[in-house]
C-alpha cells in the first residue's frame, strides 16, 4: 500500500519556510515580531516532527508488520526505521523527540530558543526521511 505523504511534505516545506523567513528578517524585526516568529518555527517543528514519527511507524506496519512497531518506545521505532534506511542517526532523532517534549512541558525564552535552532537542524532530517520514504513508497 502506498503512503499518502502530502501532509508531511507541506509540513516540512512550511517549517523550511518559517526558517528562512526567519533568517531573512530576523534583524529588522522588532523583538515581539521575533518572538512571534521563532513561536512560529516552534509550531512548524512540532507538526512536522510528529508527521514524520507517525509516517515512519505507518511505513513500518505496512512494510515489516505492525507487531513490530506495536508499543514500541520511540527510540525502538526510530532504530527500526534506521535498520530499515529510513533514516541514519537514531540519536539525532532522539534529540528531535526531546525538543518536542520539552516543547510540552516548559516554555520559556531559553527554551524557545533552544527548540527554534534544534527546529533548524530537523529540516535536513525530514527531508531525508522524506526522500526514503519516497523511494521505498510502492
Amino acid at each position: 500500500m502506498k503512503l499518502e505523504l502530502t501532509s508531511l511534505e507541506n509540513a516540512t516545506a512550511s517549517l523550511e519556510r518559517s526558517i528562512q523567513a526567519a533568517t531573512k528578517f530576523q534583524a529588522t524585526l522588532p523583538p515581539e515580531l521575533r518572538e512571534t516568529v521563532r513561536s512560529g518555527i516552534i509550531q512548524n517543528f512540532e507538526v512536522a516532527y510528529e508527521l514524520s514519527w507517525k509516517m515512519m511507524k505507518r511505513w513500518l506496519e505496512t512494510n515489516i508488520s505492525a507487531e513490530s512497531v506495536d508499543g514500541v518506545t520511540r527510540r525502538e521505532l526510530f532504530r527500526l526505521a534506521a535498520e530499515s534506511r529510513l533514516l541514519e542517526d537514531v540519536d539525532l532523532w532522539m534529540s528531535f523527540h526531546a525538543a518536542r517534549n520539552i516543547t510540552s512541558h516548559t516554555y520559556d525564552n531559553a527554551t524557545a530558543e533552544e527548540v527554534s535552532e534544534r527546529a533548524e537542524q530537523f529540516v535536513a532530517a525530514a527531508q531525508s526521511l522524506l526522500a526514503s520514504l519516497r523511494a521505498r513508497n510502492d
